[in-house]
């Protein structure tokens, strides 16, 4: 490589990575308003988040399944 490419490929990569940071902020910021907009919609009960789940039995003999 000659001296004259190198001052080229330097401003081309620093371009380069401005763009790839600024786009990985703009996918970030998506991100985080999708998350917080989630967040904030499924709010509900902290209680029912740690209750534990309500089961059913299940009772069946060949085909036919009774909910119990």
């Amino acid at each position: 490589m000659s001296g004259r490419d190198t001052p080229k490929q330097k401003g081309f990569r620093r371009l380069e990575r401005w763009v790839v940071g600024l786009l990985f902020a703009v996918i970030a910021f998506v991100l985080e308003k999708v998350v917080m907009r989630s967040v904030r919609r499924g709010g509900g009960d902290p209680a029912e988040a740690t209750a534990e789940p309500v089961t059913t039995q299940l009772t069946g003999s060949g085909a036919e399944v009774d909910l119990e």
